[in-house]
């Protein structure tokens, strides 16, 4: 039976823990909070961090950041373990991350999870990975039971790199989402007669503007033909709705900053390009 620990038990760290369980694994978990533990069954709880490590030789991470895998790590030994870190930072800070579990005679993966944690070992669920491909080819068959694993490499940071991208287009739409309900709503709409069909909206996306795999081609080949939503048309679109929000008293950061994309684009010469030559000013701010 595969031995793996979990450290941190926030909502994600516990379906984890819950998932390699019923995929037949012996778990250990620790939580700073010992209580966090209560409902799991079949895991053994360890007193300390250092118990902890010391009972897997795999140890996943499900901590709010770096800082607390330093604060809750730094004094345990680490050697011949292999850790893999799910919790959210930079890719700057992952790299550092994989330097130090080196230091300490550790091997290191960065991962990151694309699903909450009620669907985690759910069908869809997936995950990135990143690292020494030896050590994800060693634990993959226990990380599968998490979720679909995607490997991108050796560089450590590549995995939180596409989970912040994931997650910038997901908190982006989030914003948006929220503004427009709070613009409706300045004018005594209902949300409830807003929402339905900006959800809708949102689920329409690749009938309008395609599958990923067109729209990668067409950014990839920066060719943006304006045959339909020229930068000057949908310009004049994020001018008025931002002009609107200020009129109704509604936040504009959201709309101005969208509305300072096609600015600039007009401004670059790319007024009768497609919509997608914001792509060129948003790799090349200056």
């Amino acid at each position: 039976m595969n031995s793996t620990t979990v450290i941190g038990l926030g909502p994600m760290g516990r379906a984890i823990a819950a998932t390699l369980v019923r995929a037949g694994h012996q778990v250990t978990v620790w939580n700073r909070t010992a209580g966090r533990a209560g409902g799991l069954v079949g895991v053994t709880i360890a007193p300390t961090p250092d118990a902890a490590v010391a009972a897997g030789d795999l140890v996943l991470l499900s901590l709010t950041d770096y800082g607390a895998m330093y604060d809750v790590l730094g004094s345990t030994g680490l050697s011949r373990k292999v850790l893999v870190n799910l919790g959210s930072g930079t890719p700057d800070e992952s790299r550092a991350a994989a330097a130090w579990a080196r230091e300490r005679d550790a091997g290191f993966l960065t991962g990151g999870i694309m699903v909450p944690p009620p669907l985690v070992g759910q069908a869809g669920a997936y995950a990135f990975y990143s690292g020494p491909s030896d050590l994800f080819r060693e634990h993959e068959p226990t990380l599968r039971a998490i979720g679909d694993t995607r490997y991108l490499g050796a560089d450590p940071g590549l995995a939180q790199l596409l989970y912040q991208a994931h997650l910038d287009v997901f908190l982006t739409a989030l914003a948006g989402l929220l503004h427009g309900t709070a613009l409706v709503t300045s004018a005594g709409v209902p949300a409830e007669d807003f929402l339905p069909d900006a959800m809708r909206l949102l689920t329409d996306l690749p009938a309008m503007v395609g599958d990923g795999a067109d729209l990668a081609a067409e950014l990839a080949a920066g060719e943006y033909p304006g045959d339909l939503s020229t930068v000057r048309m949908m310009g004049a679109t994020a001018v008025h709705i931002a002009e609107t929000s200020v009129a109704a008293g509604v936040d504009a950061a959201v709309p101005n900053a969208v509305r300072s994309l096609y600015d600039r684009a007009v401004a670059a010469g790319l007024a009768t390009r497609d919509w997608t030559a914001l792509y060129d000013i948003v790799r090349n701010p200056s």
